[in-house]
């Protein structure tokens, strides 16, 4: 393979896996580490990729940019949809479940709205109102505070108001999911807001699709170890799975095609 070529390999690659070795595209192209070192640097020069130790990643800096909640709500709706059925199956009947502000735990909620003796905590208006809205027999705690343009609740009113509380789960959506900085979000108040509810829950389940890998917000939630699981989509990496698995109590991964409404 000519240079130009496996350069335009190495980049559709990244762009796929978001992280990869320099060993896997070594391997992958029947060249040597060198070669591809080389590689990286040229396209890490062109602006295409980002050179990292051992590897390359998707090009681009911290983020402290925050879309806002009706942006997020249309993207990625089949694999959001499909994490918060696979999230649905955690949930018995009797248990406080936390849901932190996101479209992805907003997902959840629309399939929580069916249940009944359950209680949800939430620092999300967003979430609050599916329940509201629906009827629902859910028992809803909803948090104060300032809103942020991802529409959570944050400051010191709202998470004083869970440190009291105990939760036997908590699903946790995320800006970012990244193997050295971990779980980010690009809002310092949401990040503080999102520990605490760490801290009162016996277990976190982070629902985050592909997308979310490599990227990386201004402020670490939790590391990747802090966290008992995540749910993916299978369009996850196949380096990030690995990732995941070593550094995860458990990674689920779901398929991504379209489901019936429920009757």
């Amino acid at each position: 393979m000519l240079a130009d070529a496996r350069r335009t390999a190495i980049v559709a690659t990244v762009s796929r896996e978001r992280v990869v070795r320099v060993s896997d595209l070594a391997e992958q192209f029947g060249v040597s580490l060198v070669t591809v070192r080389r590689d990286i640097e040229a396209l890490d020069d062109a602006g295409l990729v980002q050179k990292i130790h051992g590897g390359a990643k998707l090009p681009g800096g911290v983020s402290t940019h925050e879309p806002g909640f009706e942006l997020k709500s249309t993207l990625g709706t089949l694999e959001k949809q499909a994490i918060a059925r696979e999230a649905l199956l955690l949930v018995k009947e009797g248990m406080a479940v936390g849901l932190s502000a996101g479209t992805t735990t907003w997902a959840l909620a629309k399939e929580l709205s069916a249940r009944k003796n359950l209680t949800v905590v939430t620092n999300s208006v967003k979430i609050a109102d599916v329940f509201q809205e629906g009827g629902s027999r859910v028992s809803v705690i909803l948090t104060g505070g300032e809103r942020t343009p991802s529409d959570a609740l944050v400051g010191p009113i709202a998470t004083q108001s869970v440190r009291s509380l105990h939760l036997d789960l908590l699903f946790m959506g995320v800006h970012g999911v990244d193997a050295d900085a971990g779980f980010t979000t690009p809002n310092l108040l949401e990040a503080e807001m999102d520990r605490a509810l760490i801290e009162a829950a016996r277990k976190v389940v982070v629902l985050a699709d592909h997308s979310k890998w490599g990227t990386v917000g201004i402020s670490t939630i939790a590391s990747l170890e802090e966290v008992d699981e995540v749910i993916s989509d299978e369009a996850l990496g196949l380096e990030a799975q690995r990732i995941l698995r070593e550094h995860v109590g458990k990674l689920r991964l779901v398929a991504t095609v379209p489901h019936p409404p429920a009757s």
